[in-house]
């Protein structure tokens, strides 16, 4: 089997580079784990830059925006963004809904939201979770009830990230409170301006205000707004999850927060030795590389099969606890290597390596809990993975 990428796309993959080093301010950090608004308008801009290139998308066909590469080019392009963090802001309307709008929305939601997806003109949430539907999704409360050519929408979401600068929101509401949980659910896209649309943001232990929750009373949205066959939104929801849980840039990011930490081991010097010829940093670094290329190989799973049509469900599932928990490894050990100034904040002058290990450890903590918890995502390996009964 050849892990290697092709000539066309190693060139690929320096011409993204360049223009990377080209648009990116030299003493760019990132701003992954807290985007405040300078941060945000920043990453919008920053996409309306790709657009002419078509490369917020470039794996999506042509007619939506992108350039018809293939699902691997895709990948180089991801790699690369994440890599060099890259504040790709609205990767859940590019890496999730855009492709379950694809295979499920009709030629008028294609044309009226896809394009905007590839401009980075809109901005989209998601609006799964709610206050007492997290892990068992389906039996969410917010209500959707038809009323003419509308549905009437009252309910509340929760932990929904940069709602507070979406323009549009892709969400489930139950349709059929008589029907079974998971039968009575619809999939809806929603503008975010409609009346009856209130976001407040909520602070989470790292410090920021990422994530938000959403109230809606009374709200309507047309039936145009409904993705799918009504009542069949579970099985369209299930598709979006999958896409997230697939984790193809979590490689790529983990990888440069892995070099720094090692190029921290060889620089930093205790008794006139560098700390990596301590056998238990050493040896935890080792281990950290070999994970790391679990990792790569496990995302390159999913995506030989995504290129080959199919939609990876338990494969993305190994991926996405694999990655979750990885990163929480991570940033512990991290944490560890740096001693005591790990634990400072970006903006200490005594900071090592920007306080990213610091926001990381912090930020990791819901890793496991996002997209499904690891406890979920097991299950759905034993059972749809490796075949085994429900307990």
């Amino acid at each position: 089997m050849d892990f290697t990428f092709t000539a066309e796309q190693e060139t690929l993959r320096g011409e993204i580079r360049n223009f990377l080093k080209e648009k990116l301010p030299p003493d760019w950090i990132g701003a992954e784990y807290a985007i405040d608004e300078e941060a945000f308008e920043f990453g919008r801009e920053f996409l309306k830059q790709l657009a002419p290139r078509k490369w917020i998308a470039p794996a999506w066909p042509v007619e939506y925006g992108g350039l018809g590469l293939s699902l691997w080019e895709q990948v180089v392009f991801s790699e690369e963004m994440a890599y060099h963090r890259a504040p790709m802001i609205n990767l859940p309307a590019v890496g999730y809904l855009g492709p379950t709008i694809m295979m499920y929305g009709s030629d008028e939601q294609k044309k009226q939201h896809l394009g905007g997806i590839t401009s980075g003109e809109v901005q989209w949430c998601q609006g799964y979770s709610e206050p007492g539907s997290g892990s068992d999704l389906a039996s969410l409360q917010t209500r959707a009830v038809q009323d003419g050519d509308d549905f009437v929408i009252n309910g509340q979401k929760i932990w929904t990230s940069q709602a507070h600068y979406a323009d549009w929101i892709f969400l489930l509401a139950r349709t059929d409170p008589d029907a079974p949980k998971h039968k009575g659910i619809s999939y809806f896209l929603l503008d975010m301006k409609s009346p009856g649309v209130t976001v407040r943001p909520l602070i989470n232990m790292a410090g920021n205000s990422s994530f938000n929750e959403i109230f809606f009373e009374n709200v309507r949205v047309p039936r145009s707004g409904l993705l799918g066959e009504l009542n069949r939104g579970w099985y369209l929801a299930t598709t979006t999850l999958d896409f997230e849980r697939s984790s193809v840039s979590g490689f790529a990011g983990s990888r440069r927060a892995l070099e720094d930490l090692t190029a921290f081991a060889n620089e930093t010097e205790v008794d006139g030795k560098p700390i990596i010829q301590q056998p238990l940093i050493r040896r935890k670094l080792a281990d950290l590389w070999l994970e790391l290329n679990i990792l790569r190989y496990l995302s390159y799973r999913v995506v030989s099969l995504q290129d080959s049509g199919q939609v990876p469900n338990y494969e993305s599932s190994i991926v996405k606890v694999f990655n979750s928990e990885y990163s929480q490894r991570l940033a512990n050990a991290g944490l560890h290597i740096l001693g005591l100034h790990g634990q400072l904040q970006q903006d200490s002058p005594n900071a090592r390596l920007h306080g990213r290990f610091e926001r990381s450890y912090v930020a990791s903590v819901g890793a496991t809990i996002a997209a499904g918890t690891s406890e979920i995502q097991r299950s759905i390996i034993a059972t749809r993975g490796l075949g085994l009964p429900r307990g």
